[in-house]
């Protein structure tokens, strides 16, 4: 119970303020077009009836909370799955180069952070750079890897896996250091007290304890990672996924189904920061953590 008014509550609160202020603009944005409507079909509606249209407007400036529920529920559940309309198909493309773009940015983060935790070199040479890779805007490298690894015939999944490595492996890389560099002075002392080799204080001290730190910079990484596909589908001429949806809704001025389609990326993002959330629980309780 006091779960629930602490967590529940407080969220559910914002969420309906959200979607109050969504209303309001929705009607202030959409008002100028359903004017000229009515000044061209010589009508004069009341405010109620003025408002209603607002809401519900085929192409709308910005559609209202109800219509992109109405677009998200039908291109869901009612759609056959094989269908290019389907949002669980596109979301099932964009899913695909996430987890392996996901999955080549975490290993390439976790062999940067042990190179760097053990050769001051790179320690020195390589931090500052991939610092620096961040600060590059991913719309401008998104297209630049695109047409590179198609001049050498590497088209499809890899180009857009590719970007989700390049937006995830940068938090797991820095999580990893800093988890790896964790433990105290006293218990690397302690564990050369033992006269531990290199490798038996890597995997038994410094393993453990960036557990935590690789599964938290994890879920950050999922995320991006997705971005990182969805921005990948964009400059490919993508037909299907994501970013392919949100390319053709904003050619055809389709403002219900942009708006779908991110709804629909959230719903991914949430999911997968949720998987990553509970393998680490997992993990943690398996390497004898205690719930918190």
């Amino acid at each position: 119970m006091d779960s629930f008014r602490s967590k529940i509550i407080p969220v559910t609160t914002i969420l309906a303020g959200l979607v109050v202020i969504w209303y309001v603009f929705a009607v202030i944005l959409n008002a100028p077009f359903q004017r000229d409507l009515d000044a061209r079909a010589n009508e004069t509606p009341g405010t109620v009836e003025f408002v209603g249209k607002t809401l519900s407007q085929p192409k709308p400036t910005l559609p209202a909370p109800h219509q992109v529920a109405v677009n998200f529920f039908e291109n869901t559940f009612l759609r056959s799955i094989t269908s290019n309309r389907s949002l669980v198909y596109n979301a099932w493309v964009t899913l695909s180069s996430t987890l392996l773009g996901f999955a080549f940015g975490t290993a390439l983060g976790i062999v940067i952070a042990v190179g760097i935790v053990h050769v001051a070199t790179l320690d020195r040479s390589l931090m500052p750079w991939i610092i620096a890779s961040q600060t590059v805007p991913i719309l401008a490298v998104a297209p630049m890897i695109i047409v590179v690894l198609a001049a050498i015939g590497i088209t499809g999944l890899v180009p857009k896996a590719l970007i989700s490595t390049y937006l995830s492996f940068f938090p797991v890389a820095v999580g990893m250091v800093k988890g790896l560099r964790s433990p105290e002075l006293m218990h690397l002392d302690l564990m050369h007290t033992y006269n531990a080799s290199r490798s038996q204080t890597f995997w038994k001290l410094r393993v453990p304890a960036s557990v935590p730190f690789l599964f938290t910079s994890m879920k950050v990484a999922v995320a991006a990672s997705l971005v990182g596909a969805i921005v990948g589908e964009l400059p490919t001429g993508a037909v299907a996924g994501i970013g392919a949806k949100l390319l053709s809704g904003a050619y055809y001025s389709q403002t219900i189904d942009i708006w779908s389609a991110l709804v629909a990326g959230s719903v991914v993002a949430a999911l997968l920061v949720m998987v990553v959330g509970i393998a680490g629980r997992l993990v943690d309780r398996a390497m004898g953590g205690r719930p918190a």
